[in-house]
Formats: structure tokens, sequence, C-alpha cells
């Protein structure tokens, strides 16, 4: 799944939480109600610049969104962690993973 997918769902799902509409949203930010929609289906990648203003019409910061993105991906982790461990090369998957994790 590509990361816009994963960014795509989770202003999807804040929206709806939200009761609001994508006209209200796409209003709010100054997109057109098509882009927003592909925004949310993971088929558009916004520009950073967009990004926010959408996590602004939201009422949500950037991290929220990232956390959020972040807790989403936390299952596929562990299954990348359960696979990682039954393969001969586990050690070198399993620091890049700490790697990360150290990152974010």
């Amino acid at each position: 799944m590509m990361l816009r997918e994963l960014i795509g769902r989770v202003l999807r799902r804040t929206r709806l939480a939200q009761r609001r509409t994508l006209r209200e949203v796409a209003d709010a930010v100054g997109m057109s109600i098509g882009h927003l929609s592909e925004v949310e289906r993971g088929r558009k990648e916004p520009s950073s610049e967009m990004l926010a203003a959408i996590c602004r019409a939201l009422g949500i910061s950037m991290t929220d969104l990232l956390a959020a993105v972040l807790h989403d991906l936390q299952p596929r982790m562990h299954r990348f962690e359960v696979a990682a461990q039954q393969h001969p090369a586990a050690g070198r998957v399993r620091a890049r993973r700490i790697d990360f994790e150290l990152a974010a």
C-alpha cells in the first residue's frame, strides 16, 4: 500500500467522523470536490501545502495525521516483523525497522 493511500484513508475517516461532506471540506480548503476525493482515495498525492490546508480544515495537525497513519501501519509492521524473524536475514531487517521507529 502506498503512503498516499494510507494518508487518504485517515483523511476520509477523520472527515466522516466529523460528519462533514466532501463539499464542506473542499470549500474550506479551496480545492475541488473531485480533487479532494482523489486524495482521499489515494489516487492523487497532495503537495505538503495542500495536505496542511486539508489538515487545518479538519482541525487536526500534520502530527495527528501522521500519528494516525503510523497507528494504521502497526498491524502491518507486526506481520513484517514476524516474517522477518522467519527469514535468514532477520537481523538486518530488524535493525532497519528499529531505525525507522527511532526516526518516527
